[in-house]
């Protein structure tokens, strides 16, 4: 597989051990990276590519006292993926209120924290370094069932385009919205793979992405290739999803166009 390369990086992930950040964490180490992968409790394996194996790090990202114990530990910091996250199909009117806010605390409020301790780091090295938010297509759309965290999302949007701002020109913070992802957690979300094949119809790259395609976009991010791109979003979403308004309607969707200006 072609990459970029980033040889003599220092990359953290969040949430770098399973799923989507595991890809992510891969992608950079194709890439020649080093990458520590972090979460809250060690997995049985830890992500590896062409031989080299992501180092580990317990912690928990909501906790400011600990992210920062984490970053004064850190030689060095080039990039940082904040993409830990995510949440369980809850409508709002359901379940204690507060594991609404902890969703909030995971997708928006931890981000802040690792980002600002980060920025520490980042803003005193020659080369700066690079924020990547992992955002999602719920915080650009209605989204039923995980309407805080689309919320957070939508926040980490907007929390990207003033960071982009307040910290030019020495570090670069973008994020990806991500759509639909296959991981090991696919079944939890759409079934068994006739569901699977179900909802990829829906896609019109015809697929789900793969974790690394997203690690991919990440590299690109975090490379000079992308050195003059700061307070972007881009969309890793295969084309997004198809509007329902296309099945609901009765009209022949082949027929000819009329081209002349309508009156």
């Amino acid at each position: 597989m072609l990459t970029l390369d980033l040889s003599g990086r220092t990359v953290v992930v969040t949430g770098g051990v399973r799923g989507v950040g595991a890809g992510i964490s891969r992608s950079f180490l194709e890439a020649g990276a080093d990458v520590v992968a972090v979460a809250r409790r060690e997995p049985e394996t830890l992500p590896e590519a062409n031989g080299r194996t992501a180092r580990f790090a317990s912690l928990d990202v909501r906790d400011p006292d600990a992210v920062q114990a984490f970053m004064d530990g850190l030689d060095r910091l080039d990039v940082l993926v904040n993409n830990a996250g995510g949440a369980p199909f809850l409508p709002v009117a359901d379940g204690p209120l507060r594991t609404h806010l902890k969703i909030l605390e995971l997708n928006l409020s931890a981000p802040l924290i690792m980002a600002r301790a980060a920025h520490a780091v980042m803003d005193r090295q020659p080369e700066g370094g690079s924020v990547i938010m992992i955002g999602s297509v719920s915080g650009a759309r209605p989204s039923p069932g995980t309407a805080a965290y689309g919320a957070a999302k939508a926040g980490l949007a907007s929390l990207t385009t003033s960071l982009a701002v307040e910290w030019a020109p020495r570090v670069r913070v973008n994020s990806l919205t991500l759509g639909m992802v296959r991981t090991e957690q696919t079944h939890l979300h759409y079934g068994d793979e006739d569901g699977v094949r179900a909802v990829e119809r829906t896609v019109p790259l015809g697929r789900l992405a793969e974790p690394s395609d997203v690690g991919a976009a990440c590299v690109f991010l975090a490379s000079p290739l992308a050195a003059y791109v700061t307070g972007s979003a881009l969309l890793v979403h295969g084309g997004g999803e198809r509007p329902a308004f296309l099945d609901a309607a009765t009209v022949n969707q082949d027929a000819t166009v009329n081209k002349e200006d309508p009156k």
